[in-house]
């Protein structure tokens, strides 16, 4: 069984956390426990840097366009990476877990890309268990990352 390293690390503003993300890339696609088509829980509170970390994790993969928020639309799909297809979810919204059927979930989760996940508390059992999570939190000025 290989046993998963954690880390905890502060960053001072937007500009560390989106290197967090370049990093977080670079280890997605290099780590000697990579997993295919990976899941990764991103949690924290409102404000607490997930989607910059998604922005980092982006640009790092190649992706030059806007990075936004899904907080409405549930998704955003990023298929201009050289990786394979990356999907941000945001499931802040979600008051019940049968509303994902809507965007297709299982289809999206089980197949190829990175899937980046926020609020996957609130899905409940409609996702698989993540293969890494990131906890966010603010800390004083900045923030305090977390992965394991």
């Amino acid at each position: 069984m290989i046993e998963r390293a954690s880390l905890s690390l502060w960053l001072p503003d937007a500009l560390a956390t989106e290197q967090c993300g370049a990093a977080v890339a670079h280890w997605l696609l290099n780590s000697p426990q990579r997993a295919n088509n990976p899941i990764v829980y991103l949690v924290g509170d409102l404000g607490a840097g997930k989607t910059t970390l998604t922005r980092g994790i982006l640009r790092a993969l190649g992706h030059t366009g806007p990075v936004k928020s899904p907080t409405y639309t549930l998704l955003e799909p990023y298929e201009d990476v050289a990786t394979g297809p990356v999907y941000h979810f945001d499931f802040y919204r979600i008051s019940d877990a049968a509303e994902l059927e809507f965007i297709g979930i299982h289809e999206l989760v089980d197949g190829p890309g990175i899937k980046l996940v926020e609020w996957p508390q609130r899905a409940q059992d409609s996702l698989p268990p993540a293969d890494w999570i990131i906890e966010l939190s603010i800390e004083g000025s900045g923030r305090r990352v977390q992965i394991c």
